[in-house]
């Protein structure tokens, strides 16, 4: 960089400016500076106070220009420049220069960002959520060997050894806002994987995970193997249940392992798919199935039992079951499971 300095030092002074301050901050990345040292040096050089903040985790690095922390509030911004990373603005560089912007200050912002990004990715793990699907698919893939696997992993920004749950997702939301919602203070990364979106993450809570989102949620085993259950448990995921933990489906899981023809010739199946043609119907016994008892499916459809013993006393005629029997309630929640599990 230095040669090229030289080679166009006969151009004007700020084109001989601009070169010298990205070979400045070419040195420092070289040098693998932290970021507490990049913004000491960028306020030595533009000799006012500059900033540095991640939205990851809120902190703001603020140096003057004799190298000391920055004391008072901040002052305005005189110039600002995003940090970008995979795609993704994850926090924001300044300077708090009095009075206008100098000629070089958008170059020395442009060029800090870019350091800061690479001291984030080298010393993060990075706070960025969104990640690079190769890799991502590289760590749940059962046709992955261990060694392909972890070297995946070191590179999203997860420890050897650390717990990685695996989580499938159908979301309207941007993957990144779920992601970040769920696992807020640990490592996460997540990638689009066809028409379903995969989240890993170091914890997982579903408490968080925002209204809307249907997320299926693996245990924390092997990523692969998490990833398979994430996947089963996100086809039992309803309107009515829309985070499911595979660890709760227990023998219920066996259904997903029928094969989809066999479940529509199979007679229940069959009468739940003609029930399902009036949406009345089918919430009402959607109702009863998740709660076994007429009065609390009364309480979810906010109607009288009355009411709701009649609708299901039609149900039950339509389907050839009685559904006040035990047996034939059982009868009645595989056979809505399993004509569910068919949408997927």
């Amino acid at each position: 960089m230095e040669a090229l300095a030289e080679r166009l030092s006969h151009l004007d002074s700020h084109v001989r400016g601009a070169v010298r301050v990205v070979a400045f901050y070419d040195t420092l990345m070289r040098r693998r500076v932290d970021l507490p040292a990049l913004a000491r040096a960028s306020a030595g050089l533009a000799e006012c106070v500059a900033g540095i903040r991640l939205h990851g985790t809120g902190r703001a690095i603020r140096m003057s220009s004799d190298g000391t922390q920055a004391s008072g509030p901040p002052g305005p911004a005189s110039t600002t420049a995003p940090i970008t990373l995979d795609e993704e603005e994850i926090g924001t560089v300044w300077l708090e220069r009095p009075g206008p912007p100098g000629p070089l200050d958008d170059v020395l912002l442009d060029r800090l960002a870019i350091a800061a990004a690479t001291a984030v990715e080298r010393y993060g793990p990075a706070r960025t959520t969104m990640a690079d699907p190769a890799l991502v698919e590289l760590v749940i893939s059962a046709d992955s060997d261990e060694a392909a696997r972890a070297r995946a992993l070191r590179l999203l920004g997860f420890a050897v050894g650390l717990p990685v749950h695996a989580v499938a997702v159908r979301s309207r939301l941007p993957l990144d806002r779920v992601g970040s919602l769920l696992c807020p203070a640990r490592p996460v990364k997540a990638a689009p994987l066809g028409d379903v979106g995969a989240v890993l993450a170091a914890t997982v809570d579903p408490d968080r995970i925002p209204a809307g989102v249907r997320a299926g949620i693996g245990a924390a085993d092997s990523p692969d193997r998490s990833w398979r259950e994430a996947r089963t448990a996100l086809r039992f995921a309803t309107s009515r249940r829309p985070v499911v933990h595979y660890a709760d489906l227990g023998a219920l899981a066996l259904l997903a392992q029928v094969p989809k023809d066999s479940a529509r010739d199979n007679a229940d199946v069959a009468a739940i798919a003609r029930v399902a043609g009036d949406p009345e119907d089918l919430e009402t016994l959607d109702a009863y199935c998740a709660t076994g008892s007429l009065r609390r499916a009364a309480g979810l459809l906010h109607l009288h039992h009355s009411s709701v013993a009649r609708r299901l006393e039609q149900i039950g005629k339509s389907l050839g079951i009685d559904l006040t029997d035990p047996t034939g309630l059982l009868r009645a929640r595989l056979a809505l499971t399993a004509w569910q599990l068919l949408d997927d």
